[in-house]
């Protein structure tokens, strides 16, 4: 009889909830052991990882797995789908920033790190199970590495036999076949100034992922630092836009848009997901909600707020 199991775990750096609708809790475990995979393959913070070896030995041609294979193609042709927006050679600018080791060791006043890497994504090299990575030039798949994580534990738990999936990696979210209640998936938006989820959304097959500049922070002499790197000033963004949120077929990409079109600022918002058949939301500095025309078919009753109430903070 088919049933409903689910865990939550900390991996890759963030919260994770699996959902698996299936017959016994053996695909449940395979999930979390394949995600466990995927982070001991990508995560910067191990030295063993492939993308740590890569890094030591950039210059060098150096052979991966397949699944390293298709996050570093993934993130090459995420730099060309977002004009640049996402970079995975921002390596060197976020170490810069403070964020020079796990997050969870970061203090919340720190200072800055020092690198001399630069960015170069163009003349990344892959060539069947090999990747060259420029010298002086370090690859971060930070966000692209959730969402595809998400992608491929989804996709591989469907196809061992389960009925529906739900893969959620710090907001990165993919889902898959039958959800435990009637109506589909149903995935609630929270805003790190809003007490409780401002929406929720209601989901077939598909993914979600939101970026935005509201976690992950902490001080450097007094200013107050993120993670999202704007790769043309080497600076976390000073965007005006605080979330976005897009629903697409894959997680990889709807990470890639959302933090593109987060960079872009108000003025230029929504730009990239069209043609993409992707659909956004963003919420500004002072909570007012834009979205796509198409956003409102994810939401049930169609009703999106066009402000939000934000609560104080110190600034």
């Amino acid at each position: 009889m088919t049933a409903t199991f689910d865990a939550r775990v900390r991996a890759m750096g963030t919260d994770v909830h699996v959902i698996v609708v299936a017959d016994d809790d053996v695909l449940l475990t395979r999930a979390l052991a394949r995600i466990d995979e995927l982070e001991q393959r990508w995560s910067r913070f191990i030295d063993t990882s492939e993308v740590s070896v890569l890094n030591r030995r950039a210059g060098e041609r150096v052979a991966v797995s397949p699944d390293t294979t298709l996050l570093v193609e993934r993130a090459i042709e995420a730099w060309r789908v977002s004009g640049g927006g996402f970079d995975p050679t921002v390596l060197g600018d976020v170490i810069r920033a403070g964020y020079d080791r796990s997050f969870d060791e970061i203090a919340a006043d720190t200072t800055a790190g020092h690198s001399a890497l630069r960015q170069g994504v163009t003349s990344i090299v892959v060539e069947d199970d090999t990747v060259v990575l420029p010298r002086d030039v370090g690859f971060d798949p930070g966000g692209i590495g959730k969402g595809l994580a998400a992608d491929l534990v989804a996709t591989e738990t469907m196809e061992a036999g389960a009925a529906g999936v739900c893969i959620n990696l710090g907001g990165d979210l993919r889902v898959l076949g039958e959800s435990p209640v009637d109506g589909g998936w149903t995935v609630a938006l929270e805003h790190q100034l809003v007490a409780e989820p401002f929406l929720v959304l209601a989901l077939g097959d598909g993914a979600v992922a939101t970026s935005t500049t509201l976690r992950r922070q902490w001080r450097v002499d007094g200013r107050r630092r993120h993670h999202l790197i704007d790769p043309w000033t080497g600076e976390p963004s000073g965007s005006d836009l605080t979330l976005v949120s897009v629903v697409a077929g894959e997680a990889w990409m709807a990470e890639v848009l959302a933090k593109a079109e987060l960079l872009r600022g108000s003025s230029r918002v929504f730009d990239l997901v069209g043609g993409t058949g992707a659909e956004a939301l963003a919420v500004t500095a002072g909570g007012t909600v834009l979205v796509t025309a198409g956003f409102v078919q994810f939401v049930p009753g169609g009703a999106v707020p066009a402000q939000l109430e934000l609560i104080a903070t110190d600034g």
